[in-house]
C-alpha cells in the first residue's frame, strides 16, 4: 500500500497481519481521501469543505448504523463494526484535514501539538485499537511517534509546504533564531536556518525517543513494524543532520541502505 499522499500512515507491509490488512486499509483509503480534498486539485476552499462536511456526514451514518451509497464508507463501516473501533480519531482526522484549508501558519508549538493530536496521533490510536493494546500507556506512547512523525515530516518538507502556502515551522520559533518568511521562499539555509532547525530537529528526536518503548511493548511483527516506523524517523532526522539542515537543496528520503541499517537496529534484543 503505498503512501505518498498520507505519509505518516504506517504500509500495510508483510509485517502486518494479514488479518489486519483489510482494515488498515480502509481506515488509510479514508484518510488518504480526505487529505486530497484538502491539498489536491484547484478546488475553492469552499468546495474543499464541503466535501469534508460531507465526509462527517457520512461517519454520523456508521455511527447510526445507516447504510452509506459510498464504497469507501461501506468498506469503512465494516470495520469499524467488526472491531469496534472508536469514531473520534476518524473525526478527529477530518477536523486536521480542515484546518489545513483554512490555517497556514501556527503562532508556537503548542498550536502546532494541538494540530499533530488530530492530524498524527489518530492513526496510531485506531491501530492500537485493531491490535488490541490501547492500554493507556501505550496510547502515550504512540501519541509521541505519531506527533514526532509528523513533525519529522514538516522539517523534510519545508521547501513543499512553501509552495502550497504552508508554513508549519512556530512563527515564534522563526523570530527567536531570526529566520524570516523570505528566507524559506528563496531555500537560504545560513547560519541562523540551520540553528532553528537543530533546535526543531532536536526536539523532534526527544519527542520519539519518548516514545520508543511502545516497540518493544508490542510483541511479533507489530513490534517489528513499530520499531521500524521508529528508525526510520530518526534515520530522517540523522539525514537531515547530515546535510547541515539544507532540505532545500536536498530532501532527505530512506534509501534501500537505509532500509538495512533501520532492520539492523529494529531487530528484538
Amino acid at each position: 500500500m503505498p503512501v505518498d499522499h498520507y505519509e505518516n500512515f504506517p504500509v500495510a507491509s508483510i509485517l502486518m497481519p494479514r488479518r489486519l490488512r483489510k482494515p488498515v486499509a480502509a481506515i488509510y483509503h479514508f484518510a488518504r481521501a480526505a487529505d486530497d480534498i484538502a491539498d489536491e486539485g484547484d478546488l475553492p476552499d469552499e468546495e474543499r469543505l464541503r466535501q469534508l462536511g460531507d465526509f462527517r456526514e457520512e461517519l454520523k451514518r456508521i455511527a447510526a448504523n445507516e447504510a452509506s451509497l459510498l464504497p469507501l464508507f461501506q468498506h469503512l463501516a465494516a470495520e469499524v463494526k467488526q472491531y469496534a473501533l472508536p469514531m473520534q480519531p476518524l473525526h478527529d482526522l477530518l477536523d486536521a484535514f480542515s484546518q489545513d484549508v483554512v490555517k497556514k501558519r501556527y503562532a508556537n508549538y503548542e498550536e502546532l501539538l494541538d494540530y499533530c493530536r488530530r492530524s498524527a496521533n489518530p492513526v496510531g490510536n485506531l491501530l492500537l485499537h485493531l491490535y488490541e493494546e490501547a492500554t493507556p500507556i501505550n496510547l502515550a506512547y504512540s501519541d509521541a511517534i505519531c506527533t514526532a512523525l509528523q513533525l519529522i515530516n514538516f522539517w523534510q518538507d519545508v521547501a513543499k509546504d512553501w509552495h502550497i502556502g504552508r508554513v508549519y515551522l512556530p512563527l515564534d520559533d522563526l523570530a527567536r533564531f531570526g529566520v524570516s518568511e523570505t528566507q524559506i521562499d528563496t531555500g537560504r539555509a545560513d547560519t541562523a536556518w540551520r540553528a532553528l532547525m537543530k533546535f526543531e530537529v532536536d526536539r523532534a528526536r526527544e519527542l520519539m525517543l519518548s516514545g520508543k518503548p511502545l516497540g518493544t511493548i508490542l510483541t511479533g511483527r507489530i513490534g517489528l513494524e513499530m520499531r521500524l516506523i521508529i528508525a526510520g524517523g530518526l534515520r530522517i532526522l540523522a539525514k537531515l543532520e547530515a546535510a547541515d539542515y539544507d532540505m532545500f537543496s536536498r530532501r532527505p528520503v530512506l534509501k534501500p541502505f537505509d532500509w538495512v541499517i533501520m532492520l539492523a537496529k529494529s531487530a528484538p534484543l
